[in-house]
Formats: C-alpha cells, sequence, structure tokens
C-alpha cells in the first residue's frame, strides 16, 4: 500500500503584509487599554455584548481586537503568525483580509443566536477569527502536518481543528471561566460557509499557457546547387503554446478534491487533471 503524499505544514514561516498588520493593531490596542485609555467603560465600549449589540453594531468588529490580557493575546498571535501567513499566500491579501473579518464577524453573529437559548459572556478576542484562519489552513493543506511544539506531536490539520474546536465546546459547556468559548466556534462556521461558496462559485481561470521556444539542434551543411556550394542553416522552429503544469497547481485541485469531493471540480480544473494525466502516461 502506498503511503499518502505529504506536504510541509508551513511552506514559508515569514509572516505576510496583513497578518503583520493585524498583530500589531492587537498590540497596540492593548498597550493603549493598559496604560493610556484605562477606564474600564472605554473597553467597554468595544466589547461584543450580546445585548448591546443591535445598538452597538460596530462591536460586531471591534472585539476581536480587544483581548482581556497579555497572555489572551499571547496565544492568539501565536496561532495567527502559524496559519495566517500560508493562507494569506494562498488566497491574496485581500481576500485574506476579507475571510477574516468574515470569521470574525461570525463569530459575533453566532454568539448572538446563542442567547436565545442560553446565557452567553461578552465576547472578545480574536479567537473566532483565528479559529476562521486554522480551518482555512486545513481546506488548503489537508495532507500537510501540523507539529504541536514543544511536543513531538504530528497532527493532520483537520485533526488540530477538530482539537481545537472541541477545546472550545468542552470549556464552553462545562467551564464557566467568563469567556465565550462557544461563540468562537462561529468562526469557523463563517469559515466554512466562505469555501463552501467559493467551491460553488468556481476558482477563477488559470493564466495562458507560456511559450516555450523548441531550437532545432542540427549544426550547418554545405550544399551544392548546380556549380556552387551553399551552406544551409537550420531555421528554428517558432515559439509554440505549450501547457507547463506546476506542481503547486496539481496539489491545488487535488486539494480541492479532497476536501470538497471531485464534484466540486469545474470543467476547466477537470480538463486540466485530463491534460496532466495524458502528459504523464505519455512520458512513461
Amino acid at each position: 500500500m502506498s503511503k499518502k503524499r505529504r506536504e510541509p505544514a508551513l511552506p514559508d514561516p515569514k509572516l505576510t503584509p496583513w497578518v503583520t498588520r493585524i498583530m500589531v493593531a492587537n498590540v497596540v490596542v492593548l498597550v493603549l487599554l493598559q496604560t493610556v485609555l484605562t477606564a474600564p467603560v472605554i473597553a467597554q465600549t468595544f466589547h461584543f455584548l450580546p445585548d448591546q449589540a443591535l445598538r452597538h453594531p460596530w462591536t460586531f468588529l471591534t472585539y476581536s481586537f480587544v483581548h482581556s490580557g497579555a497572555l489572551h493575546l499571547a496565544g492568539n498571535l501565536l496561532l495567527l503568525g502559524v496559519f495566517g501567513p500560508p493562507v494569506e499566500r494562498r488566497l491574496g491579501g485581500s481576500v485574506f483580509l476579507l475571510y477574516y473579518i468574515m470569521c470574525g464577524v461570525g463569530a459575533a453573529a453566532f454568539t448572538l443566536g446563542l442567547t436565545s437559548f442560553m446565557k452567553v459572556a461578552p465576547l472578545l478576542g480574536a479567537s473566532g477569527a483565528i479559529l476562521g484562519v486554522a480551518l482555512a489552513f486545513a481546506f488548503l493543506w489537508p495532507r500537510s502536518d501540523a507539529v504541536l511544539t514543544p511536543l513531538p506531536i504530528r497532527l493532520s490539520p483537520r485533526a488540530l481543528v477538530l482539537l481545537l474546536a472541541g477545546t472550545d465546546l468542552i470549556l464552553g459547556l462545562w467551564v464557566d471561566d467568563g469567556a465565550a468559548h462557544l461563540g468562537y466556534l462561529g468562526g469557523m462556521a463563517a469559515g466554512y460557509v466562505f469555501f463552501r461558496l467559493r467551491s460553488l462559485s468556481g476558482e477563477p481561470q488559470k493564466p495562458e499557457p507560456k511559450k516555450v521556444t523548441r531550437r532545432v539542434v542540427m549544426a550547418p551543411m554545405p550544399v551544392r546547387q548546380g556549380g556552387t556550394i551553399t551552406v544551409a542553416r537550420p531555421v528554428h522552429a517558432r515559439p509554440e503554446p505549450r501547457e507547463e503544469y506546476s506542481v503547486e497547481e496539481v496539489n491545488r485541485v487535488l486539494d480541492k478534491i479532497s476536501a470538497f469531493g471531485i464534484q466540486s471540480l469545474t470543467s476547466e480544473e477537470r480538463r486540466f487533471l485530463d491534460e496532466v494525466a495524458k502528459r504523464k502516461k505519455g512520458e512513461k
């Protein structure tokens, strides 16, 4: 039995622009609230309070930049630094920012919905948005490995997402620590909706195939024409379009099949896989 292909969990650990900006914004807000804007009423203005949310609609977004302390912030920034950069590189900066905001707002909306069934604590911190980013990593790299540093434990991204979701579920149902753990799960729900809509709308078309010049390898030859000898030189072939299939594009399509099933592929992606398969057979 062949082993399942594994990709590196983090293609590039360097921070990306929007991940860096989000981190800086969270740190600046915490410093201001603990040094300059220390009045409790100021922080509460930005908290998401379910019973006041409709009167304070800005809190659907602002709560995610307000943390209870340095430890709370450090844990969220650690997860964002691990999962955020590769997701931003794959989605692109503007789409990543939209996705991050959508997950944060989704967590707040989910918390508001929970108030119809149970009492929910005020929502604060970026945990909902970051859980959505972790879910995006699991969708985009389903066959990679994640290492739980400093423990020598390897988990698939899907298993790690289930572990994070299960932890919040347990804390939300059986531990009263003043945090709205169940509300954070709304960030994952919003992320799932995002990827489902993305799969239904189809991926953007691939760029035009690159033109590759096929050079004729042949030396000039003397040719006798009547009584004279001329040198015949080969004519180089014109550039011909030939599709170059990158490993990244093949992996993207395979990841989409793994995440959503083969029925989620567009006609262009099905044709792409057929062409790759034909080329592989021709090379054998």
